[in-house]
Order: structure tokens, then sequence, then C-alpha cells
């Protein structure tokens, strides 16, 4: 019975901590996303955050899709000039930025607009790097609203001067199992960053122009 006790007080406080620093994010955040493209202010360079092409079940991964649409769409409307997109390449057969690279280069992009972070595994690994490897202190960030605010508190935790647009986002049922996970992400982010926790890989400046 003791156990059992024990157990649940951890659970509640594991529920408290999550919700916390959830309600925490948010509100850091608030000040610094956009949902209208039209109030958005220009910067040069938009940083895509990374996700897979396709879902477990082979069909297009509407966050994916979203992201590539605010993508493509800022850079036409003049809002970012060059797109870094960060992502995963840790396997030979999953590479989430040249696919990005690929389908904007077939909606109109030049390629030479087009930057690619291979070493985005995660989110505090994308915002680190774009201002250690990429040199960028400031840049308009990518992504649906809860994933946005996240970035933006790491990003700002690293003093690099972001703003973020925020692409379409997903319905609740379709969206559930990452909004849960985003719980446990938010939680994480904060104990990154007081723990300085740094990118799994830096390497050589590469500078966007």
């Amino acid at each position: 019975m003791k156990l059992l006790k024990r157990l649940r007080k951890m659970l509640i406080l594991l529920f408290l901590l999550a919700f916390m620093a959830n309600h925490y994010i948010t509100c850091k955040a608030k000040p610094y996303h956009f949902s209208d493209s039209r109030h958005l202010p220009k910067n040069k360079v938009g940083l895509v955050l990374g996700t897979s092409k396709y879902t477990t079940n082979g069909r297009i991964n509407l966050y994916y899709k979203h992201r590539l649409e605010a993508a493509y769409r800022l850079y036409k409307m003049g809002k970012i000039q060059y797109i870094l997109i960060s992502g995963d390449n840790s396997k030979i057969n999953y590479d989430e930025p040249t696919d990005f690279k690929n389908d904007l280069i077939k909606k109109g992009v030049p390629k030479a607009h087009i930057v690619l972070d291979y070493a985005g595994f995660r989110t505090l690994d994308t915002v680190i790097r774009a201002k250690a490897i990429f040199n960028l202190s400031a840049v308009t960030i990518i992504s649906q609203q809860f994933h946005n605010e996240r970035a933006l508190f790491l990003a700002r935790q690293h003093h690099i001067n972001a703003i973020a647009y925020n692409a379409k986002g997903v319905s609740k049922r379709y969206g559930l199992k990452t909004q849960l996970r985003e719980y446990l992400a938010r939680t994480k982010a904060i104990l990154d960053i007081l723990c300085h926790v740094q990118p799994k890989f830096l390497g050589k400046k590469i500078p966007i122009v």
C-alpha cells in the first residue's frame, strides 16, 4: 500500500510539473508568434522545423504538408528571403530536410534560397544550431503553434531574436498523440535549459548570406 501511495504521489507531481511547464511556455511565447501572415514582421531567414513527410500508414503527414505550405507562402510574400530547413537525417533512408527541399523547389522556390540542416534531431538542437552554425541572431520559426511556442522559448533562452509563424494545425483526433507528447516535451525543454544541455552535433559555421 505504501508503494502505491508513493507512486500515486509521484504521478500527481509529474502531472503538476507538466501542467506548469505547459502554461509557462505558452505565456512566455505568446507575444512572438503570429497566425496572420499579414501581421508577421519580415526576417531574412525562415526556419522550418522538420517532421516526416509520411505517416506510418504511408499517407502524407499533415504537419509536414502545412509547414511546407506556410514556408512557401511566407517566401512568396517576401516575409522571408531564405528558408533553413532543419530535421532528422540519422538514417540513410530517412531525410526530412531533403524532402522539404525537393517539394519547395517543385513549388518554385530557387534552390539557392534553401539551406539544409541535417542535424536537427530535436527542437533544442535546431534552434541552437541556427545561431551557432548558421550565424542567425534573428529568425522566423515555421511550424504549428504548439511546436512554435516551445521553439520560441528555447530560442529566446539562447538569446535568439526569434518570432514564429503558425502553420495550419490539424484536428484534435489527428494530433492527439503529438499533443500529449508535447506536455512531456515542454517539461524536458525547461529541464534542458536549467541543465545547459547542448546539441548532439555542432561543427563548422555555415553563415547564410
